[in-house]
């Protein structure tokens, strides 16, 4: 990091995150009761420091993007060197500049094959949101118009808007805004340890499998206009689905005709070991969303991979597709996504998560399989799950209430050097692709220390009432 530190006044900081800041996906009155926000000051490869001083390993790469790590002077020289030239220009009035046109080519070339386009935005939330609005108006100019359903799954996540959660299936989520909209379905997710533990891989499989086509024809395939699905649900808790999911859900959306959709937000671009995560599951869907490690998280970006057919009826039928953002295309943003992508091929970041740090964390994960806390340990490239038990040898969990053990280490977790997150009883992990094989086994380490420490505390819970 080349930048000179700042000498920030945290007291101020906080008082002033208090006075007028509120945070994304937050409690307000816990942040309050804590007297504000942690504030991060810098950040440098796979740690972040914040204003107490405390060194910490981001195992979250940010929030699932940081894939190059931080302080990546290239990437803040290719940001000022684009703003001097053109800083921003919109695609509105048939108008596009350098960067997003060259940044479109180079994803074309790493999605390959069929989807050879894309559509930009700012977040991984509008992305999902041109799918819902690009799906439907390709039906209707296919015209079939009644198609308009789309199916998803429970605890799937697609972002934080009004379309986005809805296609999501947070039922937390839904509870905050009448949600969710209507045309969307959902159906069950394939979270062996949690909705099939005990039971047949390949059965659980075929069951997960089964529950699509029983809504397809539910609601009736003439009506069914796209299947969306993370490759591994990332928010969900790091849900990897059993061998053969994917390739019998592209076989039933081919079967009854079905638009095909990838949420890559999170699995693209390296994370599963493959620069899409389709791509490690041999699947061709007809459109993907991508955002996060697009850029690293160093600029606001993301993207929509179209198949060819898709924009081949936009190009014959013609007439205007009235969607777009302010910031689609930026070109500052496109420019530092550009230099991104130049670095994980330059330093081979995908090839090494798949054949060297992906298997050294599975390694190091599964470790901790002894721990009496321990039920399952799953990843899968450099993302992984811990999930937390009551009894080994079960799914048992600690309080009526899941999601309340997971908390209690994850707050061990950072207390111990260690930024992770903690959905319901699972502790979740992220790392940027640069990590070494040492800071793997650091970032294991802290969370057997915060088990070690997590067990009386939770030892001394209720018990969760079973039967």
């Amino acid at each position: 990091m080349t930048a000179p530190l700042r000498n920030h006044d945290i007291a101020e900081l906080k008082r002033l995150d208090l006075a007028h800041h509120l945070p994304a996906q937050a409690d307000h009155k816990v942040i309050a009761e804590q007297g504000g926000s942690r504030i991060i000051t810098r950040a440098e490869g796979v740690y972040i420091h914040d204003g107490e001083g405390h060194r910490i390993l981001d195992g979250m790469a940010g929030l699932w993007c940081v894939n190059v790590g931080y302080g990546r002077t290239e990437l803040a020289q290719a940001a000022y060197d684009q703003m001097l030239e053109l800083p921003y220009y919109n695609t509105f009035f048939k108008t596009a500049s350098p960067p997003p046109i060259q940044l479109a080519a180079k994803i074309a070339q790493k999605m390959g094959g069929h989807l050879s386009h894309v559509f930009y935005n700012s977040s991984g939330s509008e992305a999902n949101d041109t799918v819902f609005r690009l799906v439907r108006h390709y039906w209707k100019l296919k015209g079939e118009p009644q198609r308009t359903v789309f199916i998803s799954r429970w605890n799937a996540y697609h972002g934080s808007t009004v379309a986005g959660v809805s296609l999501g299936g947070m039922k937390h989520m839904h509870k905050q805004g009448d949600l969710p909209i209507a045309g969307v379905e959902h159906v069950m997710q394939p979270y062996l340890f949690g909705d099939g533990f005990g039971e047949d891989p390949a059965a659980f499989r075929d069951r997960a499998v089964q529950a699509i086509e029983d809504k397809i024809l539910e609601v009736g395939p003439e009506n069914v206009a796209a299947f969306i699905g993370e490759p591994v649900q990332g928010a969900g808790g790091v849900i990897i689905p059993p061998d053969g999911y994917w390739p019998a859900v592209e076989a039933l959306c081919r079967k009854y005709g079905i638009l095909l959709v990838c949420d890559e937000v999170i699995c693209g671009f390296g994370r599963l070991g493959a620069w899409f995560g389709h791509q490690h599951y041999g699947i061709k869907p007809d459109l993907i969303a991508m955002a996060k490690g697009l850029s690293s998280g160093y600029l606001p970006i993301s993207a929509v991979g179209v198949a060819d057919h898709i924009v081949a009826e936009l190009r014959e039928k013609g007439g205007d597709f009235i969607h777009g953002f302010t910031y689609s295309g930026h070109p500052t943003a496109a420019a530092v996504a550009l230099k991104n992508i130049e670095i994980m091929e330059r330093e081979g970041l995908v090839e090494r998560t798949a054949t060297e740090t992906g298997p050294y964390l599975a390694q190091a994960l599964a470790s901790l399989n002894d721990h009496p806390l321990v039920g399952e340990t799953r990843s899968l490239g450099l993302i992984g799950a811990v999930e937390i038990v009551r009894e080994k040898g079960t799914n048992h969990r600690f309080l009526d209430k899941e999601g309340e053990a997971g908390p209690i280490v994850r707050d061990l977790c950072i207390k111990n050097g260690l930024m992770v997150r903690a959905i319901r009883d699972s502790i979740v992990c992220c790392p940027p692709l640069i990590i070494t094989k040492a800071e793997i086994d650091e970032l294991v380490g802290i969370i057997r220390k915060s088990l070690d420490e997590a067990e009386p505390v939770l030892r001394a819970l209720k018990p969760k009432e079973e039967g």
